[in-house]
């Protein structure tokens, strides 16, 4: 039987068991939402709202007038950002797997999910994505302002109209796919300068920040380029798993690993600059011990990645993803530990 052959047998046997599915538990509605990736799109906003707020305080945006913004905006902007963030990404995560339900069908690493298990209708994941990327969307605009929920909502349909459909397309994909991975720490940002904004009557366009652009974005640069090797690390882990469920990622096809290391490590190459860019951006915010964490980190990172380039098995992959995994949350939490250190002693 051909890969598509297969593809729409197993097609139909998902539509057959999922459309005679039960009503799913609360653990399956949950799963939908792949908790694992919306914890840490939301952990990345808040990072981006807490070196924003810590910024603000500190007097480091010159512009930024934080002594109109109260101890009540803060717990509003936060609470409204994180709870936002969290909602339109798993809304994003519900309708990207309500949209692949076929293809995940066809493979070993995803045939339990709960659409292809029959445990929740595509129907029912379809509904659930959409309210909750509403609510979320709605949200950030009502709490933190028009930019902010207009970058969630650039993640929702960058991830579900252009990345989900050119993953059967063209390896290209994961530069796209990057980008509404990237975005998450403007949201956060953002939503702090509408805060100081409001607190402080301004008027103008809503486009301006009163806190400036180069510390966020330059968080966006780090978060992409870290994706890279990241998702190519475990790409190529279940390589045949990709290629069963119709997938042209750079890893199919590549039985030795020889291009997918070089791409690795052209990436990962970029990503010690990359891991600095916060640091430059964010003078008053971040020094010496971020830009030291940075840079032991990255070279350990890089150590991993050229043993992958040596000796190219499932372990070495294995061992880059899950290095991939503690070296970005001990990079930010080192930023947010430095930035809040530098605040309270005023240096």
């Amino acid at each position: 039987m051909s890969s598509a052959e297969g593809l729409g047998a197993n097609s139909a046997g998902v539509a057959t068991r999922a459309g005679a599915a039960s009503l799913p538990t609360i653990a399956d509605l949950i799963e939908c939402t792949k908790p694992g990736i919306t914890r840490m799109v939301t952990i990345t906003a808040l990072v981006g709202f807490v070196l924003a707020a810590l910024g603000a305080w500190g007097g480091v945006w010159s512009a930024a007038p934080g002594s109109a913004w109260g101890t009540l905006d803060v717990l509003v902007s936060l609470v409204g950002c994180v709870l936002g963030t969290a909602f339109s990404a798993a809304g994003a995560n519900a309708l990207n797997m309500w949209s692949e339900h076929a293809r995940d069908a066809c493979m070993e690493r995803t045939a339990s999910r709960p659409i292809p298990s029959g445990r929740v209708s595509p129907r029912t994941a379809f509904w659930l994505g959409t309210g909750l990327s509403t609510i979320g969307v709605v949200g950030l605009w009502l709490v933190c302002g028009p930019l902010a929920s207009l970058i969630s909502l650039a993640c929702v349909v960058t991830y579900l109209l252009l990345y989900t459909p050119m993953k059967v397309a063209s390896p290209l994909s994961t530069l796209v796919g990057a980008i509404p991975g990237a975005l998450p720490p403007l949201i956060g940002w953002y939503a702090v300068g509408h805060a100081l904004s409001a607190g402080a009557a301004a008027g103008g366009s809503w486009l301006a920040s009163p806190i400036g652009h180069a510390g966020g974005w330059a968080l966006f640069g780090l978060m992409f380029v870290w994706q890279m090797p990241h998702f190519m690390a475990i790409a190529w882990k279940y390589r045949e798993h990709y290629e069963a469920g119709g997938y042209r990622v750079l890893s199919v096809g590549d039985a030795t690993g020889a291009r997918t290391a070089a791409s690795m490590l052209r990436w990962t190459l970029l990503l010690l600059p990359a891991t600095l860019l916060p640091a430059l951006a964010m003078p008053g915010l971040l020094g010496g011990v971020t830009i030291v964490a940075a840079t032991l980190t990255g070279l350990g990172f890089l150590w991993l990645v050229l043993e992958f380039g040596r000796e190219r098995t499932a372990k070495r992959a294995k061992a880059v993803f899950l290095a991939s995994i503690a070296h970005l949350p001990l990079l930010l939490l080192v930023m947010v530990g430095e930035a809040g250190v530098r605040v309270l002693l005023g240096l």
